[in-house]
């Protein structure tokens, strides 16, 4: 695997010479909250209320795609039926 100091990309070279690229970077409050399609509003509610895996950088929220792909899948940020939140 080669990694781009310049980059977010990771290039894989796979075997049959197939290169997969990786984007592995923190991404910000706007971007994922542009990525699961709801209002940054949303995200700050989703950590405080639902345990929405993020971390603190300094002032600044981050966070990893995969942890936040995974915390969905399971059903962990799923709506609470009994108080609509």
């Amino acid at each position: 695997m080669r990694v781009d100091a310049h980059s977010t990309l990771a290039f894989c070279l796979e075997p049959g010479g197939v290169v997969l690229m990786i984007d592995d970077r923190w991404l910000s409050v706007d971007e994922i909250a542009v990525y699961l399609g709801v209002k940054r509003d949303t995200v700050y509610k989703w950590i405080e209320r639902k345990s929405m895996p993020a971390h603190k950088v300094g002032r600044l929220w981050k966070f990893r795609r995969s942890e936040v792909d995974e915390w969905v899948t399971s059903g962990r940020g799923g709506r609470n039926y009994e108080t609509g939140e």
